[in-house]
């Protein structure tokens, strides 16, 4: 009966797996989505499959075949590639958020640092300590790292020298635990960690602006994501993106 069971799961069909409501989004918007998947619910809604990842990697699940009606990447690139392969119903796609980057440093070693062109990271970082971010390769945070350090003239020095993670919250983590002195993160990741304390804020004219588009995906298009996707915007969900840090278009 369990083998004649699980043969029927691996035969069904897509549209069958994707019954009901799921959203992949960005590691970053964990808590708050959370937050409002629970008001969802007790709006009278049936609970989202909620799935958290590096944006490259949920894109790339996305462009696969995973069944997903809600997309919401933490830069406009994974979004683009979406968009490139007729993915996102176009219609849908509105970006509803923004973030800062930050230094972290543990919170039991804390300092403050003057981020401008030609600061003292290496120094933070010691002789042997690594810089914990996003993999600047594919991940959202690390690429908006790179920026950074390229425009304040110390990406050369430091690039040997980063610990690249697959999501933002993995990077975090590497500087929660002390395995890295310090990590470049979104300042929404540092407010929920109280293992780590923000350094300093990068100038916004350091990198890109840290958006957050939101769109519906052309094979998840229901009534359902749409009112889904409308909820993000609501008073009382706007109330949550602000208390947990996000700036709210």
């Amino acid at each position: 009966m369990r083998v004649l069971l699980f043969l029927l799961l691996l035969l069904a069909t897509p549209q069958a797996r994707a019954e009901g409501l799921t959203v992949f989004a960005a590691a970053s918007l964990t808590d708050a989505m959370k937050d409002i998947a629970d008001l969802w619910v007790k709006s009278g809604h049936e609970p989202p499959r909620l799935s958290f990842g590096s944006s490259s990697t949920l894109a790339r699940q996305i462009e696969q075949g995973a069944p997903v009606n809600v997309f919401a990447s933490a830069d406009e690139k994974w979004m683009d590639d979406l968009v490139r392969h007729d993915m996102i119903a176009p219609d849908t796609r509105k970006d509803l958020l923004g973030n800062d980057l930050v230094l972290v440093v543990p919170a039991d070693h804390p300092v403050h640092v003057d981020i401008r062109p030609g600061f003292d990271l290496t120094g933070l970082l010691g002789p042997d300590g690594r810089l914990a971010t996003g993999d600047p390769a594919h991940v959202p945070v690390g690429i908006y790292a790179e920026q950074a350090l390229r425009k304040l003239g110390l990406w050369e020095k430091v690039a040997p020298r980063i610990a690249a993670t697959a999501d933002v919250r993995s990077a975090l983590l590497l500087v929660e635990r002390g395995e890295a002195p310090a990590g470049i993160v979104y300042g929404t990741d540092a407010a929920v960690s109280k293992a780590v304390t923000v350094a300093g804020v990068f100038p916004e004219s350091s990198h890109d602006p840290v958006t957050y588009p939101f769109a519906v995906t052309r094979t998840g298009d229901t009534p359902d994501a749409r009112a889904f996707l409308a909820f993000l915007s609501t008073p009382a969900a706007r109330d949550i993106w602000t208390r947990r840090g996000f700036k709210v278009e």
